[in-house]
Formats: C-alpha cells, structure tokens, sequence
C-alpha cells in the first residue's frame, strides 16, 4: 500500500522542515517501509527522536504507501512547530471525513510531557505497521488519529539530566514543560498554551470517542512494566468508569499477562502516610488530560511506561498496551460509540454533580507488586541511572485508587454569563461549549451565588495564584441585559460547562483567575448566575 497525503500549504512546509540526513543512511535509501527505522531503533536505543525525526518519518511513510494513512497538522506551539496529526482509516484527514466513516474514532496522543519520549516512539512504529498492512483489521471499525509528539518545543530541549534516574535514552530527552514553561498535563481547563487550545479544537473538531495519553512514570519502584489509568474524577459519567475498570483494563491486563508474562496494573505510588503503607493514585482534577476528556464524556486512557525499565522495553510495554487497548477498542466498537452517545444524550440538569473529591480507601487491601533496581552508569553523562531487577515481590496494602466527591453541587438548567466577562468567554468558547447571546433583554428568576470568603493562595502554581470562594446560592430575580450569554446545560458538555462555571470548582474559571476582573474583595456577588429553569 501507499500512503496519500492530504495537507494544506501551511502543512506542507511545516511537515517538510526535516532535512533528510535526519533519517540515516538506511531510510534515505529504503524500497520498503520494513527498511524504515526511527531514529530510536536506529542508534540501538541510546537515542529518542527530535521533531524533525518525527516530521521526516512521517514524511517518509506518507511516501511509501499513499492509501491508507493522511498527514495534517493540528495546531502549533509556541514557537511555531507545527503539530503532525496522522489519520488512518478515513478517506481523507479532514473531520467531515474522519466523521462520516461513522467508525469509532481514537486519538493516540504522545510525548505530552517531552522527556516520557516512549510513546513518541511507540506512535512511530504504530504508523510504519499499518501503513505495512498489519492491524488491518482494526480499520474496518475504527479511525485512528495519532499525534506522536504534542510538546514538540519542549522535546528539542535535550538534556541528559531531563529525567532524573530514568534508565536512558542514554544520549537525553526533551524537558517536561513546554517553551512557556508551563506544564501540558495541567493546561486542559486554563488553557493558557497553544498546544492545549489546539488539543481542545481537535476533540471538538474530530470528536474522538477514545483519547490515550502515553507517558512514563517519575519513579516509584514497583513490579510492573506499565501502569494506567481512566478517568479519575467523580463527575465523570459512570457508564464510562463502569467499562474501563470492570472489563476494558482488566481484560487488557490478562491478555498482556497471558502473551508476555508482563504485569500491568492501575497508576499508583507507593506511599507511608501515617504508618500505612499504601498504594495511592494521582489528582483526579480534569487539567489532566485523561478526567479532562472524560467530562467530555469520552473514553479516557492513561498509560505509564516503568522508568526503570531500559528505554527498548518501555517502548515495548507502551507498545503492547496500545495494541490490546485497540484489540478491545475493535472487538466493542458498536457499543463503545453506543456509550458515549447516551452519556452525551444523557441530561445531568438537576442532579447533584461533584465538584470537589479526595482518595478514596478501597474496601479490601490489594497486592501490590513490588520491585528493585540496580545501578549503572550513563555512558554518557556519567550520572547514575537505575535499571530494573527481574525481581518481583507481592506485598498486600491499603489503595487509594478511586475518588470521591467530598462537595457536589446541583446542576442547572442555564447559566448566564455577562458579555464583558471576555477571558471567561474565551475560555469557554474554546472547550466548545455552546453559548447562545440574548438577543434582547430579559427579566427572569435567578439563582445568585452570595460570596463568603474570597481567598487567593501563597504559592504560585502553573504561574497562576489559584482562586478559592465559598458562599452560597440563593433565590434573586435579575434583567439580563442583551448580549448576556445562555449556556443551555442540556448539552453534550454540560458535565464540562458545570466544571467549569460553578464557583466553588477546584479546577474551574474562578481557581484559574479567569474571574478575577469580576472578584475583587469588595465583590460579593458571583458575577454568572444560574436558573432552575
């Protein structure tokens, strides 16, 4: 097969930036896409590939095989690299085509985090084996969208120190945060880099039903290969939770198991609080990527290669998750784009939706495999790094591995949101909420949150100092001037908008200071109001 290429002309010259040296001597010659190596593979895995590895591999592919597999960019970043998006399984890259396949679409995104360089890698090799015909079967029912590096400013920024004791690549990685200094992983609500409002278009754009987000662990020993996890926050539509830990996971753990004799298990760190050794997972917050998409009500899968592990079998790992992910994506592909059109359907006007969450205990102790390291010098650097023992201990413990809400709020028929609240409205308007002006004034009966303490906190985070009100809601009537902003909640989003808008959100409009111009200390009155109605 061949590839076809489908880019604009702004594509075409961010996609061409690669020079071909960058491939190696083998690519620059290949007759077959099995000569076609990533730059990992090609310097037996001391190295990871920079973004013109990545643009000249992808362009080589595209070359090799037009039929199967379409290149388009999605956005850029900071400093202007444009970010690659490659499509399989659809006539053309464009949305309308991806959308009128009526398949399951799925978003494989990597590199987020420019140092956890396995899923860069991973996303390679993915895109040469279907573009050779494998996984073939997979298209029948589904598009695959794959973007191989999305903090592509922050993977140019090589260091061998990027990463801590991680075991290679010898030669260095790319820095955590992108060119803004900001971290990815904790820019899905604020939005305040290039890449995460290119991120957010892209799911409005393309609506992907699945959404993974491939990254590596920060160093926690333990005795598994890869750890993952759904969507972590409490507002969450059930069903999805209820699919991903009942049978999605567990079945793609036993299969890994069965075929490699390698152990996956739920994201955790080991942690002593209080003299209880326990297995704790991470912030259930949607500025995270994967409780981020599934207040979008879509399916959400984190993976974490082991840091520990050489950087050939990280890819590895990473490699076999993405493969058995998709095998059940393919098998339920009906019922999975079933799912998520009722949970979009779904009203959520009414309920009580949580806004605020902690760990939660689980009711029995789990066994948890532990691990052990060895050291070794990096080659090149000289720093010590740590490799895994083929060395696995079960210990039984307390896990925090779930959520929940510690403060729900009651979701609203409309909010209303006053025009020259502009950074707000950007905001929201950027997520895809949909916000429809009045058109004239109106009077109506409103709900007004009446604010009791408006506190700002000490510490700078994100380069944010994050927002806290308390206060109550209370009975008010109020004319709306024209121009005033309806968010109806009977929309597919509404989980997303009520996140978002409600004041007392740990993760919304008022944390991020997007408020701020409407809350200063003499404020009492939270300026967007809300209706039963």
């Amino acid at each position: 097969m061949r590839l076809h290429v489908l880019i604009s002309c702004a594509a075409v010259g961010a996609l061409s930036l690669a020079p071909a040296a960058h491939l190696g001597a083998r690519a620059q010659g290949a007759q077959s896409l099995a000569d076609l190596k990533s730059r990992a593979e090609r310097t037996d895995f001391r190295e990871t590939s920079h973004y013109d590895d990545v643009v000249a591999f992808l362009d080589a592919v595209a070359k090799a095989a037009p039929k199967t597999v379409h290149l388009t960019t999605f956005g850029k970043t900071v400093e202007g690299r444009a970010l690659p998006l490659a499509v399989v399984g659809a006539p053309d890259a464009t949305p309308e085509a991806v959308k009128k396949t009526g398949k399951l679409r799925v978003y494989i995104q990597a590199n987020i985090h420019a140092g956890e360089v396995e899923g860069k890698e991973s996303a390679q090799i993915l895109l040469r084996e279907l573009a050779e015909g494998k996984h073939a079967d997979w298209l029948q029912s589904m598009v695959l969208l794959v973007a191989p590096i999305y903090n592509a400013d922050g993977n140019e920024r090589f260091a061998t120190n990027n990463r801590g004791r991680q075991n290679g690549p010898v030669a260095g990685q790319g820095q955590r945060p992108n060119a803004q200094g900001y971290d990815l992983n904790r820019d899905h609500m604020k939005l305040d880099s290039p890449e995460a409002r290119s991120f957010v278009k892209l799911m409005t754009d393309y609506d992907p039903q699945l959404a993974m987000d491939l990254h590596t662990t920060n160093g926690s020993r333990h005795g598994y290969y890869l750890t993952y996890a759904p969507p972590l926050n409490p507002a969450t539509d059930p069903s999805i939770i209820d699919l991903l830990r009942k049978d999605w996971l567990p079945s793609v753990t036993r299969t890994i198991k069965s075929k490699y004799n390698w152990d996956y298990y739920y994201y955790g760190n080991l942690e002593t609080r209080d003299a209880e050794r326990a297995w704790r997972s991470f912030d259930d917050r949607p500025r995270f990527n994967n409780s981020y998409v599934g207040l979008r009500n879509r399916v959400a899968i984190l993976s974490e290669a082991y840091a520990y592990a050489t950087f050939q079998d990280r890819i590895l790992a990473t490699s076999r998750f993405v493969e058995e992910v998709l095998n059940y994506a393919k098998a339920h592909a009906a019922p999975i784009k079933k799912l998520t059109a009722d949970a979009d359907r779904r009203s959520v006007v009414g309920s009580k939706v949580g806004l605020r969450a902690e760990m939660e205990k689980s009711a029995d102790a789990v066994e948890i495999l532990i691990g052990d390291v060895t050291e070794e010098r990096n080659p090149i650097s000289g720093a010590m790094m740590y490799r895994r023992s083929d060395v696995v201990k079960p210990e039984t413990m307390a896990e925090y591995g779930t959520f929940k809400a510690t403060e729900t709020e009651r979701v609203p028929a409309a909010y209303y949101v006053p025009a020259e609240l502009t950074k707000a409205i950007d905001n929201l308007r950027a997520h895809g909420i949909v916000m429809t002006p009045l058109k004239t004034a109106l009077t109506v009966q409103i709900e007004q949150f009446t604010i009791q303490t408006n506190k700002v906190a000490d510490r700078p985070f994100e380069q944010h100092s994050e927002r806290t009100l308390t206060g109550t809601w209370g009975p008010g009537d109020r004319e709306l001037p024209a121009g005033t902003l309806r968010i109806d909640m009977k929309q597919p989003l509404a989980r997303l908008a009520f996140y978002l808008i409600e004041p007392r959100s740990d993760d919304g409009l008022v944390d991020w200071n997007l408020l701020d111009e409407a809350l200063g200390e003499s404020v009492v009155a939270y300026p967007i109001v809300r209706t039963r109605n």
